[in-house]
């Protein structure tokens, strides 16, 4: 059975084979960003069935498939899709994509979600940069063997999402004229929404927003060395009070134009890290 590394250098080397440039920066979109794929200079796209030992995206709104090419004249690999806890994946096989990112040559990992919004200062298709994030998915993708040649049994996580990054992106937010608090991620294993009970008690325990990827992928970066920044798009309100029953389609909608704002606000921050 092969080991880690080498699906990893599996995975790589059959991207390798129809995209050879070595990229800066790798994204992962999350729904209503396709307008941003749409923006990649594309030189190869990649079904992830494709691809060895990649996973199969199943949720509905995600293409799933790896675009390569340039944003900003950055080298840049984008997953249009990404693998959630919920759909039975492992922690292991939701994060396999970023360390075969790792491997193609990445230093920076963008990435972004869909989220419910708790602050009530928030409104629908507001943006938030994530500031800190908290993990209450019940598992976490390091557990197991350390192959100390990934990264240190014991990562470091007092800067999960890079300082320098976060002032980029605020301050070409507020460039642009695009709303983007400053927040925290709490992420939860899903697949269900949260009862009004367990909003009052994430909010309390101090997150601005809700959702079920993200934080998986993260730790595997910042285990990997790898420089994060991340996005939220409040897609439907979270608060106790004056909470209603979901509904998906309205949810999409919103991410289309929390999307639309994002997709101007990605460029404009990798256009800085040339």
């Amino acid at each position: 059975m092969l080991g880690l590394a080498a699906k990893i250098d599996d995975a790589a080397q059959a991207i390798r084979q129809a995209w050879s440039t070595r990229p800066r920066v790798g994204l992962i979109l999350g729904t209503g960003l396709g307008g941003l794929a749409a923006q990649i200079q594309q030189e190869a796209v990649i079904h992830y069935g494709n691809i060895p030992h990649f996973p199969t995206s199943t949720v509905e709104s995600h293409k799933g498939q790896l675009v390569c090419g340039t944003l900003s004249g950055v080298p840049i690999v984008a997953m249009e899709g990404r693998f959630h806890f919920y759909e039975g994946y492992s922690m292991q096989q939701v994060t396999f994509p970023v360390r075969v990112m790792k491997a193609m040559g990445i230093d920076t990992l963008i990435v972004t979600n869909a989220a419910g919004g708790m602050n009530p200062q928030y409104e629908l298709a507001d943006l938030m940069i994530i500031e800190d994030h908290i993990n209450l998915m019940g598992d976490n993708p390091l557990r197991g063997v350390n192959d100390d040649n990934l990264g240190p049994r014991f990562p470091d996580m007092c800067e999960p999402y890079d300082h320098q990054l976060i002032e980029i992106a605020k301050a070409s937010a507020l460039k642009l004229g695009i709303v983007a608090h400053k927040g925290v991620f709490i992420a939860v294993a899903g697949p269900n929404l949260e009862t009004r009970a367990e909003y009052r008690m994430l909010r309390g325990m101090g997150a601005d927003v809700v959702g079920m990827s993200t934080v998986p992928e993260v730790i595997v970066a910042k285990h990997a060395s790898l420089r994060v920044l991340g996005f939220s798009i409040v897609t439907d309100m979270c608060l106790p009070d004056a909470l209603e029953p979901a509904d998906i389609s309205k949810i999409l909608k919103v991410a289309a134009v929390g999307g639309e704002r994002l997709s101007q606000l990605i460029p404009h921050v990798v256009a800085q890290l040339k």
